[in-house]
């Protein structure tokens, strides 16, 4: 089922446009950032098959990132580190980066809507929608910006650090990216707040 544009429609006929979607990727890997996109869509031209990001392949996410970038009239990307994951807990990353992708926005939001049910503080009204990623277009949007930027990112983070697999788990904690941790020690884009890194090793 592909999300609509209905939540932004009613919102924009009560005066709050401009309007962003909002999402993020990454909260459980143990290694590498978490990733935040807002996504602004022109209400004239929204891609079709938008959907929550984890439903869709890999290549039908690219190739919605393109439409997406090519059709948007404004979008906001911003991480936290793994660092900075460590320094202040996880959930706070995750709205750190949401409320920086908000920031990072080239239009100024009069209203968010974003997914689930732990919305950031923001200088704007936020409507926080479970499911939202599944169910509105706007969010659908930004879950697929973060997710093709978070994978890219990692792709990289493979590159640097070949022993763990990045560009395979992304940092989730498999099997093979667990064995990995064990046989070299975690590298400085780990997550040394979470298991199994946690009391093993210090950053």
């Amino acid at each position: 089922m592909s999300a609509d544009f209905s939540r932004e429609t009613q919102a924009i006929a009560t005066g709050f446009w401009p309007l962003a979607g909002i999402d993020e990727v990454g909260r459980g890997p143990l290694a590498g950032p978490v990733v935040a996109a807002a996504v602004i869509l022109d209400p004239g031209k929204v891609p079709a098959g938008l959907a929550d990001s984890k439903l869709l392949s890999a290549a039908r996410r690219e190739a919605l990132f393109d439409t997406i970038a090519g059709t948007a009239l404004a979008i906001g990307i911003a991480s936290v580190t793994a660092a900075e994951i460590d320094a202040i807990n996880i959930r706070q990353a995750t709205l750190l980066a949401m409320k920086r992708a908000v920031a990072a926005l080239p239009l100024a939001p009069l209203k968010v809507l974003v997914d689930g049910n732990d919305p950031p503080p923001l200088p704007c009204p936020c409507e926080a929608i479970v499911k939202g990623d599944a169910l509105v277009a706007s969010i659908a949007a930004a879950s697929i910006i973060a997710k093709v930027t978070r994978d890219r990112m990692m792709a990289r983070l493979a590159q640097l650090y070949p022993a763990y697999g990045f560009a395979g788990h992304v940092g989730y904690g498999t099997a093979v990216h667990r064995a990995a941790i064990q046989e070299h020690g975690p590298c400085p884009e780990h997550r040394y707040s979470f298991a199994p890194v946690k009391g093993v090793w210090q950053r």
